[in-house]
């Protein structure tokens, strides 16, 4: 491999079946990217809807898919309890859950299949605009690994049936804003990171087994970041997000490979990469963004070249970025707008873009085929042109609140709401 290429790692399955679908969070590169298709750039309720499916209960997970399966989770009050779900100090009590795994068909929307793999009450609450199913599952077109947090990991075969399970323990996240990062998928190992108020932890389980194979204790509170493996002039790393510290590990042990400074309180946006260089960012009280090159990160980096330029101003809370090509696009914070960056070195190619209409956005943005896509919680969605000079070219409307990352596949987009599962497709 030649030293300045960097391959994102998801799974031991062929390059060519990876590409075809949206195999995790994030998509097949995990920079949301897509990597062929066309899908439209208008709908509405009533334009280019291909299909649209009721979904019990809420969840705020990211649909996932492989082959004609599109797969998500969700959280379903049983009525067995008498707590109320009132918003209470910006928090949802909660109440017994049904805990299920959906498998619905592409072709035509139809619930191929649901598990429910647990049934408990929560033992602690939920942000207001938070669900009890806002972890995103990863498939490597064999099995689904379903993460419910502290109500378990489990292995579901294509049809269904689960295979094995896992319990960490309960979580204790700040604020008891709930819970959200994903698991991701290296080789025969699936890794989990699980930063909280407690002892946090990075996993590596055997995916076959659900076997511990290692784990590393980390000094970290609450974060809802998802790791991204990657492979880098011939070293594999999984790079974690967090508050305290950025680290990268060797994910065949757990060695530590680098670190350095952390990005503040409330970390989510997921990683993303490019070229050897590795973008970590978050936007809450402590804005920040470090670019970091692969080539010179070993031991503690912080403050050395290793990070080739970083940013302490306007980048996202929520949403994680969108890295397409050699541009990374980001929101400020959970708002309207937008931000274009050269990924490599940091030059603006537009900034403080508002874009009209446009309200809180807590989806990640996702592109293909020259086109960005942005969704927010009214749900409206922008679609602009993918390049250096900033063009609107359609806002969509749906009736539903979007604040899962919608995925693209061949010439599909499958957003979830709060309410139903659209997807969208040339219907003329």
């Amino acid at each position: 491999m030649l030293c300045f290429v960097t391959t994102v790692l998801l799974l031991a399955t062929a390059p060519s079946e990876i590409d075809k679908y949206w195999p995790q969070f994030r998509g097949p590169s995990g920079n949301g990217v897509a990597t062929s298709g066309s899908p439209p750039g208008e709908w509405s309720e009533t334009k280019n809807v291909k299909w649209k499916t009721a979904i019990p209960g809420k969840g705020a997970s990211s649909p996932i898919v492989w082959g004609d399966l599109i797969f998500l989770t969700t959280a379903v009050p049983t009525n067995r309890d008498a707590p109320s779900e009132a918003a209470t100090g910006g928090r949802i009590a909660p109440r017994e859950q049904d805990f299920v795994v959906f498998a619905v068909r592409r072709k035509d929307g139809e619930v191929s299949w649901k598990t429910k793999v647990r049934t408990e009450r929560p033992h602690e609450g939920t942000h207001r605009t938070g669900t009890w199913a806002s972890n995103s599952i990863v498939t490597d077109g064999k099995h689904v690994y379903a993460f419910f947090g502290s109500r378990g990991l489990y292995c579901l075969d294509m049809s269904g049936e689960i295979k094995w399970e896992k319990d960490f323990g309960d979580m204790t996240i700040h604020m008891s804003w709930g819970e959200g990062s994903s698991p991701v998928l290296y080789d025969d190992k699936i890794l989990i990171q699980w930063d909280h108020e407690g002892p946090s932890f990075l996993f590596a389980l055997d995916k076959f087994t659900g076997e511990e194979i290692w784990k590393v204790a980390r000094q970290e509170g609450t974060s809802w970041s998802t790791p991204l493996i990657v492979e880098h002039d011939g070293t594999r790393q999984v790079v974690t997000s967090a508050s305290n510290k950025v680290r990268s590990y060797d994910p065949d042990n757990g060695r530590l490979i680098w670190e350095c400074e952390g990005l503040g309180r409330n970390v989510i946006p997921a990683p993303v990469v490019v070229d050897g260089i590795v973008i970590v960012m978050s936007g809450h009280r402590e804005p920040a963004l470090l670019a970091i090159d692969l080539r010179k990160a070993r031991g503690n980096i912080t403050g050395s070249d290793a990070v080739v330029w970083s940013l302490d101003r306007d980048t996202p809370y929520t949403p994680s970025p969108l890295l397409y090509e050699e541009t990374l696009y980001f929101l400020k914070r959970n708002s309207g707008v937008l931000f274009a960056l050269n990924a490599k070195t940091g030059k603006k190619l537009y900034e403080s873009q508002r874009l009209v209409g446009i309200g809180d956005v807590y989806s990640s943005l996702v592109g293909v085929d020259g086109r960005v896509y942005i969704s927010d919680r009214d749900g409206k969605t922008l679609v602009i042109r993918h390049g250096s000079e900033f063009e609107i070219l359609a806002t969509n409307s749906l009736d539903d609140t979007i604040d899962a990352t919608p995925a693209i596949v061949d010439n599909q987009i499958i957003i979830r709401g709060q309410k139903s599962l659209y997807c969208i497709d040339r219907t003329d």
